[in-house]
């Protein structure tokens, strides 16, 4: 996985998980492979937030995959929280997330999305996902 290419130092990772951001979301910024699909969810929130954008591309299935990432100018990222983790089988999983965020000066949103990982090349990576209206 690529390191992150910015000289951000988190000291609790933005995930929402409570830990330190270099022995959480961090270490698979790094390169170790995420647990499950929940673990890169969580990475890929962080990645956002740290705009890491070579981890997000990277962690993102190749016949998905973006050729860019591109973010809102002005968005931050407020917090993150998992509503549920399906495992579907031995290479499929879905993780169901509430993500909040402010533009600008803007009200917050909320952003619900139900994504779909899948074990490829032995590591778990984003396939694709859909927008809940909340």
């Amino acid at each position: 996985m690529a390191k992150a290419q910015h000289k951000t130092f988190v000291d609790t990772c933005p995930c929402g998980s409570g830990g330190p951001y270099a022995q959480c979301c961090g270490a698979l910024h790094a390169g170790q492979k995420p647990a499950d699909a929940e673990a890169l969810m969580r990475s890929r929130y962080a990645a956002y937030v740290l705009k890491n954008d070579a981890y997000l591309l990277e962690s993102w299935h190749p016949d998905t995959r973006p050729d860019r990432i591109e973010h809102e100018p002005g968005t931050r990222w407020l917090g993150l929280k998992v509503l549920s983790h399906t495992v579907l089988d031995s290479t499929h999983a879905e993780v169901l997330f509430e993500a909040r965020y402010r533009v600008g000066g803007g009200s917050a949103v909320r952003m619900r999305e139900r994504s779909r990982f899948v074990l490829w090349n032995d590591r778990w990576v984003y396939h694709e996902g859909d927008l809940i209206p909340a």
